[in-house]
């Protein structure tokens, strides 16, 4: 890097705009949508999908609910050609979808695109050509009337080129982009823009779509706010015109750029899924499209069956959704802070259906998208007692009492820090129930039977303690009390009862019952134990056997 100070690089200018509106407003409505996945994402990829692949990735997104799709470069090469045929031929298009393609400022190309359109019902024409002044110097040595020329001349090609598709009943729409916009300056922009609407003549009922790209990102977002109000409140003909955003990643913040020329007054946005596209990417729509919908405006896309979504785009395109990519990574309904992980168990049982979603550390619910409770919430060594009470609970059904989550909390951070990584959900389970539910050592419960005889309870018991028999039986007020009191006849050290806890686990013929039993020995230690039966006394019984082998292994 170069050393302070740094000569190499310069801020990018301001935009004169002293009474600008767009801080001051809040956006209330979704956009107009247009996926650009199969031209602009499917041209980024290493390996471009097949034409079985893009048929099944134009499905998907039809299912989304996309009803304006780039589908590709028609004139670009014998494959784009056929790809854009055969979803005509084959009738594969609905009605309310208008398939959009690109094209330059070229006649023999917009002719060789024309004839890949025949028989389209509805069809947006996507001409550009550069406008920013190193473009213009270093690739086209153009001035600024020969770029204007270009862009004028393409679009009177295109309107004389369009008549026999027009009369066979194609719905044709313009779409013009001054590539690489926010880099060209805004006079030059507006003039190519304006010269470009008169030789199309939009009207309010079949306006034109100017589409003005970030095509590289070099400014803030709010430069790229102002830059799109400047043009929509200098156009002569707003009322005819659909101002379209199509911004790419390369700072980090297409997603707030799009967002703030929202708010500045743009009409439509493209895009692709998951932020696909060339260098850093297009703009992502599912996080555009599921921001709007945490706000309480319904995209009018359908992210339901985001893991669905996501599976189809990672076959097709051999990409990686990011693990932590906002709403699809697979860790994004994850923590593992413990702090984060109690506050999330502890808000989880105030929310309501009739109440604002309001779960803390998670700003959707995941049940919207088809994702997953149980994957909320995962361990490893900087989970928390509270982490792992929730797995326990929403896996496997126990639910632990309050004083024990501490006792297991720590059990499992050692595991997770023996193992160096984070643990499954099972591994988790498995670690709990040889902790508690399957110690046979040093105290082997054989039987245990109560009855009751008037106001107090008779316990017979048959263990072995180190592997000598004993049988006891006592009376108590309770079979709690009296199996410790029979207990009293052994070597065993003496304890005392702290807490008790138990409920169901499982429903109908198959419940079983659990108990949690915490006991303090005569040094002090105090430690739970865990029982499972279809008895519950004696889950119980066997939940006081846990708690003291626990002891005695200490």
């Amino acid at each position: 890097m170069q050393p302070a100070p740094i000569s190499k690089y310069r801020p990018f200018p301001p935009v004169d705009l002293p009474h600008r509106q767009w801080p001051g407003r809040t956006l209330r409505q979704a956009p107009r949508w247009c996926s650009v996945d199969l031209r602009d994402g499917n041209q980024a990829l290493a390996q471009p999908m097949s034409v079985e692949e893009k048929l099944e990735y134009f499905d998907l997104l039809v299912k989304i609910g996309f009803q304006e799709i780039e589908i590709g470069f028609p004139s670009a090469s014998q494959t784009e050609f056929d790809f854009c045929r055969r979803l005509i031929t084959e009738q594969r298009i609905p009605a309310a979808v208008a398939i959009q393609v690109l094209c330059p400022c070229r006649a023999d190309l917009i002719g060789r695109s024309l004839e890949a359109l025949r028989g389209a019902d509805r069809v947006i024409f996507h001409l550009y050509n550069s406008t920013s002044p190193k473009q213009r110097e270093y690739v086209f040595h153009a001035t600024p009337a020969d770029t204007v020329r270009l862009a004028t001349e393409g679009v009177a090609s295109l309107k004389a080129q369009m008549a026999p598709l027009v009369a066979a009943g194609t719905r044709l729409q313009l779409e013009y982009s001054p590539e690489s916009f926010t880099s060209t300056e805004l006079s030059f922009a507006l003039e190519i823009c304006e010269a470009v609407t008169d030789t199309w003549g939009p009207t309010p009922a079949h306006p034109i779509i100017l589409n003005l790209p970030a095509t590289v990102e070099y400014a803030t977002p709010n430069i790229h706010a102002d830059q799109i109000e400047w043009m929509c409140t200098h156009l002569t003909r707003r009322d005819c015109t659909l101002i379209s955003l199509h911004t790419h990643n390369d700072r980090g913040t297409g997603i707030a750029a799009t967002e703030l020329g929202l708010l500045a007054g743009a009409d439509r946005v493209e895009g692709t899924l998951f932020g696909n596209g060339e260098r850093t990417g297009n703009l992502d729509l599912v996080t555009l499209g599921l921001n709007l919908y945490t706000h309480g405006i319904h995209p009018g896309l359908d992210f339901s069956d985001l893991n669905g979504i996501r599976e189809v785009y990672e076959r097709c395109t051999k990409l990686e959704v990011p693990a932590r990519a906002p709403y699809a990574g697979e860790l994004v309904f994850t923590a593992f802070s413990g702090s984060h992980q109690d506050a999330i168990k502890k808000s989880w049982p105030h929310q309501r259906p009739d109440r604002p979603w309001d779960v803390l550390y998670i700003p959707i619910d995941p049940a919207d998208l088809g994702r997953s409770y149980q994957a909320i919430i995962r361990i490893n060594s900087q989970s928390g007692k509270g982490g792992v009470a929730y797995v326990l609970e929403h896996s496997f059904g126990y639910t632990l009492p309050k004083l024990m989550h501490k006792e297991i909390g720590r059990i499992i951070n050692d595991l997770a820090d023996a193992t160096g990584r984070e643990l499954t959900a099972a591994e988790i389970h498995a670690a709990f129930q040889a902790e508690y539910l399957a110690r046979t050592a040093p105290v082997v419960l054989v039987s245990c039977k109560t009855t009751e005889h008037d106001s107090s309870v008779h316990c017979e018991a048959e263990l072995t303690l180190h592997g000598q028999p004993h049988r006891l039986t006592a009376e108590g007020n309770g079979p709690i009390d009296a199996f410790v009191r029979a207990l009293g006849a052994t070597p065993l050290p003496k304890f005392e009862v702290l807490s008790y806890a138990e409920h169901s686990l499982g429903k109908g013929a198959e419940a079983r019952a659990v108990s949690y039993i915490q006991i303090k020995t005569e040094r002090g230690l105090g430690l739970f134990g865990a029982g499972i039966d279809t008895n519950i006394e004696l889950a119980t019984i066997k939940a006081v056997v846990s708690a003291l082998n626990r002891a005695l292994a200490r």
